[in-house]
């Protein structure tokens, strides 16, 4: 269906996904290479998954990777093995499908809410509310990082926009001081073509010394930046494989290069095209560039600093969303925390004693390890994902079969001390709570304002929608708020279950440690291969690093750092070209100051005279960047944690930078301008 054969071996064959089937397994051509030195007779071997032996059946092509489940090393078929998959409440699998000829995205999505409809119909228990949700694979794909791409497509078109501005203003101010060169030329016979033609093949020549410097720059930067992706997100991007120089990048950069050709030449072009051989004759005599670089230079300028001022604010916002998104309330401690996954092989523990059994000989054997103060487990890891839910309905309360929906976590008995949550009411687990005893359960608070709001939930009891007795749970405790899901979403209600009443084969160890937890990441995996090698360790990682790695995170990190660039570079274009357009005014106003000053006028009043104009274009600029900043942050809104599009404090921190830098490129020409002898001025004329 994806359109993949293997390059060695077979496909799965109908059927093979049956449990009386004997377990197959193919292998991604990565960890053929990896694992078993790229040999063709690993065909038809075995190989243990989870205790369990599978025979390999085919090898899958170089550079296959199916993104929304990131870096696969074996693919196995989907059987029934217990668990979720027996459970019809269980809505753990997504399907993918190919449209049919002629079939729409739309036509897919109405097809499946029907079916989704008649299911809940059929199962009202289980599929009451469930619904259907169909989007396009490569929509789930780019989904993360989709913000990213376009972040820095806008960002490098307006950074282009600067530049463009910025040397249009500078081949305008050399076109206006070769006022006689042209009018010469003209009275010689050459026609505004031939004229206009000079300055589009200057403009040719400084857009292609600047594009092959751009493209050269951009091939080492794309590696730059790739190398900064974390590695366990490259395997969900694969659009970012294999990026760099190739046929489209050079049309892509060619077609910028003659559109900033045409940006460069059009001023000076209009410019001659507009004006006759007298008037830039006399233009030349007077060496003033009239009123023309007033009406088109300060306008450029008032576009580089509206532009400055996007990519400013647009980089405050992000940078405070980020920093409010890394210091949001986790209802935990994560510091001194090292984590790594835990993977029990189903077929040498079978069931749930031996699996109560090999967890705790693991925490044992880890709280003996130097330098850990405690440990525990948990079926999913704090700052994840809001999921791995459970449907709960409440003893002596009415039920019209509602979807009492909330986050199910299996914990140990150490864990929430060791996570550092607090106990808000009740009792934390002790080892004592296992099958033998009644069930019991520690809920959040979020669960205890929602479904107990002005009682104490301590005492009280819950099941699963049919109340089946094997499922009621007493509540024994209540905890404040621990963020299970991503750090940008809202804290849902949370069930937490004891290990021991209720084991799982793969789960977290959360160790606390009282040095730097990264040294003891490795030891964990170590340890735990020297109590039984076929138990299965998965990524290690610190608890901060994990949250800071998370895909939010990352998102906005990157996001801010882009733009951050972007906006340093903005800013400093922006203050250069204003820098220029005041030098040249001045230089063009050097006899009128001259004259001002002969006939009594202060330094004073020429400081003012030259940072008046200064300021209104900056003013201006300001305004109007603030204006455009706004509505690109309303845009981009999904990237903004806990900061509104028009946070007044970044704006106003935006402007007072952008006016500040404005005011030091003013006072320089300012400071030639009052420093003009009058003599001089006059006599040079």
């Amino acid at each position: 269906m994806l359109g993949i054969v293997p390059v060695l071996g077979r496909d799965f064959y109908a059927g093979e996904d049956l449990t009386s089937a004997a377990p197959a397994v193919i292998l991604s051509n990565a960890t053929w290479q990896k694992r078993f030195a790229a040999r063709p007779d690993v065909i038809g071997q075995s190989v243990s998954l989870s205790g369990s032996p599978h025979a390999i059946v085919g090898i899958l092509p170089p550079g296959f990777q199916f993104a929304p489940r990131g870096d696969v090393e074996f693919w196995t078929t989907l059987r029934a093995s217990g668990g979720c998959e027996e459970r019809r409440s269980c809505h753990n699998l997504g399907g993918i499908g190919r449209l049919a000829d002629g079939a729409t995205l739309e036509s897919a999505r109405a097809e499946m809410t029907t079916i989704a409809k008649q299911l809940e119909t059929q199962y009202p228990d289980s599929n009451r509310d469930q619904g259907a949700a169909v989007e396009q694979l490569s929509d789930i794909i780019v989904g993360d990082i989709r913000p990213v791409l376009l972040l820095l497509l806008s960002g490098a078109g307006l950074l282009l926009l600067i530049g463009c501005v910025n040397v249009a203003s500078l081949v305008l101010v050399r076109s206006e001081s070769r006022g006689r060169e042209l009018a010469v030329r003209s009275a010689l016979g050459a026609s505004k073509g031939r004229l206009v033609r000079q300055f589009i093949t200057e403009g040719i020549v400084l857009v292609c010394a600047g594009s092959v410097v751009g493209v050269a720059l951009s091939q080492w930067l794309m590696q730059v930046l790739i190398g900064l992706v974390p590695a366990q997100m490259m395997a969900s991007m694969p659009f970012l494989a294999g990026v760099g120089l190739n046929a489209r990048v050079v049309i892509c950069a060619a077609t910028i290069a003659l559109l900033a050709t045409l940006l460069c030449s059009l001023p000076p072009s209009l410019r001659i095209a507009r004006s006759s051989t007298r008037s830039r004759m006399a233009e030349g005599e007077r060496g003033s560039s009239g009123n023309t670089w007033h009406r088109l230079g300060f306008k450029l300028v008032v576009v580089e600093l509206a532009t400055a001022v996007v990519l400013l604010a647009g980089a405050g916002l992000l940078g405070k969303s980020l920093y409010r998104l890394l210091n949001v309330d986790l209802g935990f401690q994560p510091d001194r925390l090292a984590t790594i996954g835990v993977a029990i092989p189903r077929g040498a523990y079978e069931n749930t004693e031996q699996l109560i059994t090999v967890a705790n000989r693991i925490l044992e054997r880890v709280v003996a390890l130097p330098g850990v103060e405690s440990a525990g487990m948990a079926s999913v890891l704090p700052v994840s994902f809001n999921g791995n839910t459970d449907w709960i309905r409440f003893v002596g309360r009415p039920y019209n079969g509602e979807h009492n929906e909330v986050n199910q976590r299996d914990v140990s008995a150490g864990y929430l001390q060791t996570v550092g949550a607090r106990l808000v009411r009740g009792r934390y687990f002790a080892d004592a709570d296992d099958a033998t005893k009644p069930r019991v359960v520690v809920i959040n608070q979020a669960l205890a304002d929602r479904y107990y709001p002005g009682q104490d939930p301590i005492g009280q009891k819950f099941g699963d929608t049919s109340l089946t007795p094997a499922s009621l749970k007493e509540i024994v405790g209540i905890v404040a708020d621990i963020r299970e899901g991503q750090l940008d979403s809202e804290i849902w209600p949370a069930v937490y279950y004891p290990f021991n009443q209720s084991p799982d084969s793969t789960y977290a160890l959360v160790v606390r440690t009282t040095q730097p937890p990264s040294a003891i990441v490795g030891t964990l995996s170590t340890a735990i291969a020297q109590l039984d090698p076929s138990i299965g360790t998965i990524r290690g990682a610190t608890m901060n690093d994990r949250i800071t790695d998370s895909p939010v995170a990352y998102v906005r990190r990157s996001s801010a750092w882009l733009l951050g660039g972007f906006a340093a570079l903005a800013l400093l274009l922006g203050i250069v070209g204003l820098y220029g357009v005041i030098a040249y005014t001045v230089s063009q106003r050097r006899r009128e100051i001259g004259v001002r000053l002969a006939l009594g006028a202060t330094k004073g009043s020429v400081y003012q005279l030259v940072l008046r104009e200064a300021g209104r274009l900056t003013a201006i600029g300001i305004a109007i960047g603030l204006a455009c900043s706004i509505g690109g942050a309303m845009l981009t809104r999904n990237l903004l944690f806990g900061t509104a599009p028009w946070d007044v404090p970044t704006l106003v921190a935006v402007a007072l930078v952008l006016g500040l830098a404005a005011l030091v490129a003013s006072y320089i020409p300012a400071r030639r301008a009052a420093a003009v002898d009058p003599s001089e001025a006059l006599r040079a004329e």
